[in-house]
């Protein structure tokens, strides 16, 4: 299928936090309960529309292990978009968002949209993070804010496509240049299919394991 324009995502967060399960969620509308952990990187892609515009969205999710840390540092590069993702039944995950987003904001490029994702919604009666304090994090640091539930798919497309709407009214605004890859987003056409293989072919011969 064709499509106006190609966005860039990473997902990045503490290990366990339900990175993997979110992706497949939202790219094949299933829920894996027992899910290996990402070694290195994995992959999925999805058309969306926004504004009657089809935008493919190519999905990097990363492995959150400090061990994989350096690897994951080098697909913050030419992102246009960012999941940032804690899960609200461990505080901790929730206090580690600060080192994430000081290497988002350090490897990545200073227009790239990061929206905060507190998964694990639907765990409520086991929560230790507030809502409110998702919020305030977010306000903070001018972050989006949802929260999710991969398991019972609760604003997991919002999560998406709400990122690749703030994205898309910065490409009608002009404030991405679409003439180098370093912002992510790419138009689409005829040579769109080979540019995405090439970038898959680069970055997984980059990914090491």
């Amino acid at each position: 299928m064709s499509y106006a324009y190609l966005f860039k995502y990473i997902i990045i967060g503490d290990t366990g936090v339900g990175k993997s399960c979110l992706l497949l969620q939202f790219t094949d509308k299933r829920f894996t309960p027992i899910h290996d952990l990402t070694i290195g990187v994995e992959f999925g892609a999805r058309i969306v529309t926004v504004e009657d515009k089809q935008l493919k969205l190519q999905i990097w999710d990363t492995a959150g292990q400090e061990s994989f840390r350096s690897i994951t540092r080098s697909y913050y590069r030419g992102a246009a978009g960012a999941l940032l993702v804690y899960d609200i039944t461990r505080k901790e995950t929730f206090e580690h968002l600060g080192s994430w987003l000081e290497d988002a904001k350090q490897h990545s490029n200073s227009n790239m949209t990061i929206i905060l994702v507190g998964n694990k919604a639907d765990l409520e009666h086991r929560r230790e993070v507030p809502k409110e304090q998702g919020e305030a994090f977010a306000k903070e640091h001018g972050l989006l804010f949802l929260e999710t539930s991969a398991k019972i798919n609760t604003n997991v497309e919002e999560a998406f496509l709400t990122t690749a709407a703030t994205i898309y009214e910065k490409v009608k605004a002009g404030s991405l240049d679409l003439n180098t890859e370093q912002h992510g987003v790419k138009i689409g056409g005829e040579n769109a299919a080979v540019f995405l293989q090439d970038d898959v072919a680069q970055e997984s011969r980059s990914s090491c394991c």
